[in-house]
């Protein structure tokens, strides 16, 4: 087997990317403080074609060098839009008819492989805070709470870990690899 050159790939320029057609998906980052994770979940968003980036509260927003040191061009790739708090975002997502999901572990959480997203509805992915996770006043909001299933020790994993397990998932339920 012999390692494929990165020009053989065929991926995406920053043109093709904003030409084409996306997943019906909104990642929402409430109170993300780490700017490596922020850049982490740009560059999962773009290799999964998500349609946009909500960034909320304390959530650094581009340009940042330090997002770009893991977003590595994806900050130009995916678009992105600020709100001061998370139900302003929720909000805005409420008047899209986006059906929406905290990422947490909750009371009548369902599990990540249980949830079958509809490729014809706009849904809402709402990653939360490193050490607080989403605000329940958010989680109250949501139409739903997807957990992922752990066996380990550890109770939680990183919010780029999360985000990347989450949207492969949903990509690969709505068909994205069929092609």
């Amino acid at each position: 087997m012999r390692k494929l050159e990165n020009h053989e790939l065929n991926r995406k320029d920053v043109e093709g990317f904003k030409n084409a057609d996306k997943l019906p998906i909104i990642v929402v980052l409430d109170q993300v403080r780490s700017l490596n994770n922020i850049g982490s979940i740009f560059r999962s968003s773009d290799a999964f074609l998500v349609s946009e980036i909500f960034l909320c509260g304390i959530t650094a927003t581009p340009p940042n060098k330090e997002i770009h040191k893991t977003a590595l061009g994806a900050t130009e790739t995916v678009d992105w839009s600020y709100f001061e708090t998370t139900l302003e975002a929720v909000a805005e997502l409420k008047k899209r008819n986006a059906t929406i999901f905290a990422v947490e572990q909750t009371e009548k959480a369902a599990f990540l492989h249980q949830v079958n997203p509809n490729p014809k509805e706009l849904t809402a992915l709402i990653f939360g805070n490193e050490v607080f996770g989403v605000e329940q006043e958010v989680i109250n909001a949501c139409d739903g709470v997807i957990e992922i299933p752990q066996l380990g020790s550890k109770h939680s994993l990183n919010i780029s870990v999360s985000a990347g397990i989450v949207l492969w998932e949903f990509a690969r339920k709505l068909n994205a690899f069929s092609n």
